[in-house]
Formats: structure tokens, sequence, C-alpha cells
């Protein structure tokens, strides 16, 4: 049968609507910022980068220095957290057991620098680090960062002018290493000649991403160290089974660049890495 159009018309706009489909909220990353000892005048630079590298991958910050901000109930908002540059003793016992029910839960954690420099008594917390500090030079130094995949090096290398720790003992064997800097470059290196200096792991149910990167202010202005705390973010939150990097394109020209030179020009080397930062 023939249904008029005024009746038809009528019908459909008496039919429900078909529901909207809900839009997921964002994932959250908590970025931690308390210390307990020395404070890093980089701090708001390590959040603005976080904060900046969040917006373009759809993810929120809420930035903290309250560590009454981990209990269960609270954590459960977030995807990531991240100690940028946290020093000393800067959770109870509760506070911990609530950090650690986050990674078991499958969340991820990212550490920027002195996150290595946190917690000493606390086990647990130093194995999802993946290594404590030790000591560093004196001032700032300058290396080259070279990536690696695998256990080799992949991609370009990149120049760094940093404070850059020495750890307790090396990671490596226990995490991914991500990326390593050349102590053949500076002094007051004690590593040898096998300093990681970022890696990842997962660990405990979860995933933790670290880089000793971040003392200086500069080096989160830098496109390199910005897309490897971008990859590592990503592989913290789940987003990615990779978590270095890869095909870093830089700006041609872009400040502190330089390709890898064999061993035995690595004095050339060194004069051409001051010569950048002394442009």
């Amino acid at each position: 049968m023939r249904l008029p159009v005024p009746f038809l018309s009528l019908l459909l706009a008496l039919m429900p609507a078909p529901a909207a489909q809900a839009v997921p909220p964002p994932e959250r990353a908590l970025v931690f910022t308390r210390t307990a000892e020395y404070r890093h005048d980089s701090i708001p630079a390590a959040v603005a980068m976080l904060q900046r590298i969040a917006a373009t991958e759809g993810m929120q910050v809420d930035h903290s220095e309250n560590a009454a901000d981990f209990t269960p109930a609270n954590l459960a908002r977030y995807r990531v957290v991240v100690f940028a540059s946290t020093t000393g003793d800067v959770l109870d016992d509760p506070q911990q057991a609530a950090l650690e029910g986050f990674i078991r839960a499958g969340n991820g954690f990212v550490g920027l620098h002195a996150a290595a420099d946190t917690e000493y008594d606390w086990p647990w917390y130093g194995h999802l680090v993946g290594a404590y500090f030790h000591s560093h030079p004196p001032g700032l130094q300058t290396s080259r960062v070279q990536p690696e995949r695998d256990g080799r090096a992949r991609g370009a290398a990149w120049t760094v002018h940093d404070e850059l720790y020495n750890y307790r003992d090396t990671p490596r064997g226990r995490v991914q290493v991500v990326a390593t800097v050349d102590e053949r470059l500076y002094d007051g290196g004690r590593m040898g000649n096998d300093h990681p200096i970022t890696w990842c792991h997962a660990f405990d149910g979860g995933r933790s991403w670290y880089t000793g990167l971040g003392h200086d202010a500069a080096v989160y202005r830098l496109p390199a160290f910005e897309a490897q705390v971008r990859q590592g973010l990503r592989y913290a939150a789940g987003r990615s089974g990779q978590c270095r990097a890869r095909r870093l394109r830089l700006p041609p020209g872009a400040r502190g660049v330089l390709p890898v030179l064999p061993v035995e020009t690595v004095d050339l080397q060194r004069r051409q890495i001051h010569a950048v930062y002394a442009a």
C-alpha cells in the first residue's frame, strides 16, 4: 500500500533519532614534578614540552606536585604517569602502592632526567626506571646522542649540551636501550664505551620509558629530543610497540645536528661540536 506523502513525512518525524555515538574522553597523563631534594630550573620547560606533545597526540596533561594525587581512584583517570625531574623521597607507602597498582593494571610510566635520582629506598621503583643515578661531571657537557635499535646504532646521531648522568650500573640487559651518549667527547663519563642514556622496557604488567637528558631547559627545544620523548609517551600509553623515534627528520640546518663520524675522527668531531655551541 502506498502511503500519502504527508502521512509518510509525519511518520518519519515521529520516529526516534538514532542515538549519537559517545565520543570517548581523551587519554590523560599525570605529570608529577615534586622535589624533595635538588630542584631543576628546567621543570617548567619540561611541563610545557609535554603539554605541547600531548596536545598534538590528542591527550590531556594534568600537572601536579601533590603526592596526595597518588591514590588508586585518582590514578584510574590516567593512562600515563610522568616523573619529570623529581628528586628524593616524594611518595609515602600508600602512594607508592597506588603507583605499583597503576602499572600492574597495564598503564605506563615516563621518567625524565632526575626521575632516576628519586626514591632510592623503594626497590620496585628502581626496577621501574631501570637504573639509579650515580653521579655526573660538573656543569654541562657536549656529546653525541646515538639512537639504536636491537643493540645496534640506527639513525642519525644528534648533538646535545646537557648534564650527562652516570648510573649505578648499566641497564643494558634489563631494558631496551633507545640511545647512548659518546663519552669520548666529554670528560667525566664513568659508564665506558657503552653509555645508555635513554631506554624502555615492559615492567610488572605495564610499560616504562626513561631518558637521562633534560637538565638544561634548552634541551626541551631540541627537535630530536622532542621526537624522542613523543615516542616515549606513545610507548608508555600503549599506542606504539616501538619506544624509539623512527625516521626522525630534522629541519635543514637544525642546531646541533652532526653526521656520524668514524672513531678515528673523534678529535675532529669534538672540535665541530664545540664550534656549533660557540656560534
